[in-house]
């Protein structure tokens, strides 16, 4: 009898806990193949003259891979790295290795949802199923008390609502048993350079913040132990030096390298032992923002954004004083705040929100130019 193979197709997904695809592809197959392909399209440069994916959201990107790859290897497997389209190779993958099944983690944004959509056609030619997972998002959408069409538009009433009416569900458990499907070559790492981020010689990055599962669960084990910064009381005015209480874990959420349920349940944890804490409710109101944002995009689509040129904007963006926007990228506008900001996006690429909405107003009510533009090269610098 022919042993059921199921691809599990990895994105922004790069952890082994609290992901219900790769349990289920488990659960359901007799041996699984993960993947992960990087896509020459999140490494191009854009209409805005940035590159859609800089070398130190690269670096981040690369260490979080290598780290799953890691975690495979110790459960006696890999993962199969590519460099190339999705719906160029996984249909082949899938007649070579006789795959049942291919799972992954279905994205909103309409660039990512184009690809899904590319491996779908692909797979639908071979009589093959392309199974669908919500794994993002705090609140699982059949969890809402709303559907999608119906979610409220305005936060604070899908806020009330939802903290009212939903419930978090627990952790899926990391996979203690893999079985893994045969294959020869698991293919290399790409390096900086080979994806064209960087020139020759170009040297590694001296940054305490890593890529990966096991860094991500370290930053947020460690965020919340007694004595640590989150449990400093903040004066609600924030001063020029002082930017208050940051958890700086955006990075391993936006990669998957920590699922937010995971991060949810180890705040309410540390809530339960030492109490109500402002920090901890400023880290949970991220969270609901990001479904939030994710959930808009679900029922919206790109017209979310509210202009109906959008699409042709991100085609042709407008002309705008080309020294200007330099000077604010570099962080040499004379303004002392927003050089500051924007200095320490270029040298460590992460800056708090607070920080984020100085130098986005700046850029916009000030400069006079399309925030179009800004988030372009915030997507090229921030991990």
């Amino acid at each position: 009898m022919k042993s059921k193979k199921i691809l599990v197709w990895f994105r922004n997904d790069l952890r082994l806990h609290d992901n219900e695809m790769l349990v289920e592809a488990i659960a359901k197959s007799d041996c699984i193949l993960p993947i992960y392909f990087f896509d020459p399209r999140y490494f191009e440069s854009t209409s805005f003259e940035t590159e859609k994916t800089g070398a130190r959201r690269a670096q981040f990107l690369l260490e979080s891979v290598s780290a799953l790859r890691t975690a495979f290897q110790k459960l006696g497997g890999d993962i199969l790295l590519i460099q190339g389209k999705p719906e160029e190779h996984i249909p082949i993958i899938v007649e070579q290795l006789e795959i049942s099944e291919v799972y992954h983690h279905r994205e909103v944004g309409p660039e990512e949802t184009l690809v899904s959509g590319y491996v779908e056609d692909a797979l639908w030619k071979l009589r093959v199923n392309l199974k669908h997972f919500i794994g993002h998002t705090l609140y699982n959408k059949e969890d809402l008390p709303f559907p999608i069409k119906d979610i409220p538009d305005v936060f604070t009433q899908f806020k009330k609502k939802t903290e009212r009416d939903a419930i978090v569900k627990s952790c899926f458990e990391s996979p203690l048993e893999v079985t893994f499907a045969e294959n020869e070559n698991w293919g290399a790492l790409p390096s900086l350079l080979e994806l064209g981020l960087a020139e020759p010689g170009f040297v590694s990055f001296d940054n305490e913040t890593r890529g990966g599962e096991l860094d991500g669960l370290e930053h947020l084990t460690k965020l919340l132990e007694p004595g640590s910064e989150i449990y400093t009381k903040y004066s609600s005015k924030v001063l020029a030096d002082k930017q208050g209480f940051t958890s700086k874990i955006s990075g391993w959420l936006s990669f998957g390298c920590l699922s937010p349920r995971k991060v949810y349940w180890m705040v309410k944890e540390a809530e339960a032992s030492f109490g109500p804490n402002p920090n901890f409710n400023q880290i949970l109101l991220g969270l609901l923002w990001r479904d939030y944002f994710r959930f808009m995009f679900k029922k919206h689509g790109i017209k979310f954004f509210q202009e109906p040129d959008f699409e042709e904007m991100i085609l042709s963006p407008v002309e705008v004083d080309v020294a200007q926007v330099k000077k604010w990228k570099n962080g040499e506008t004379g303004h002392l705040l927003v050089d500051k900001y924007m200095k320490e996006l270029n040298d460590s690429g992460f800056i708090p929100h607070a920080a984020r909405l100085v130098v986005a107003t700046f850029l916009i009510h000030v400069l006079k130019v399309h925030w179009t533009i800004g988030a372009a090269y915030f997507e090229e610098k921030a991990y």
